[in-house]
């Protein structure tokens, strides 16, 4: 049996924070307000999975609370991939979409392939990472923030 996963994240870009994308620190004069690291890339992908494997959303499970204070994004994804194996999922492949005009995403893309898919414990061939612009349209097209989406096939390898 396979599931499919669809998740979806933005946050705001402001002054003082850092920018931390698909797991990989990025080179910018502002950062992506949250209250974890704020790391729309992998927040879209964790949602993904959670999704597939009927488990619910981001928020269920890392509120916001002192303990998800600027909580790694990373380590999150780490906890929510037990979750999936263990309701018997094993990740196929992820492709993450990322919409900002700024940073460009092109210098970065290969690290956060080589993240996920070190999170993911798949091989860098079954994760995509694409990026793209708003044409200057819309609160992402100004660049106040930056929006990603995930999709991601879960395979049923084990349990009811």
């Amino acid at each position: 049996m396979f599931r499919v996963g669809l998740g979806s994240d933005i946050h705001r870009l402001v002054e003082g924070r850092p920018l931390i994308l698909g797991g990989i620190p990025i080179q910018h004069p502002k950062g992506l307000l949250g209250h974890s690291d704020a790391d729309v890339v992998l927040h879209a992908l964790t949602d993904a999975l959670l999704g597939a494997a009927g488990l619910g959303d981001l928020g269920q499970y890392f509120p916001e609370s002192p303990e998800n204070k600027d909580r790694s994004s990373s380590e999150i994804l780490r906890e929510v991939c037990v979750m999936v194996w263990e309701r018997g999922f094993k990740v196929i492949n992820a492709d993450l979409v990322v919409m900002a005009e700024e940073p460009k995403i092109q210098p970065y893309k290969e690290a956060m392939v080589e993240k996920i898919s070190g999170l993911l414990n798949i091989d860098k061939n079954y994760v995509g990472v694409k990026a793209t612009t708003c044409e200057g349209l819309g609160a992402i097209g100004r660049g106040e923030g930056i929006f990603s989406q995930a999709v991601i096939l879960l395979e049923k390898v084990h349990g009811k």
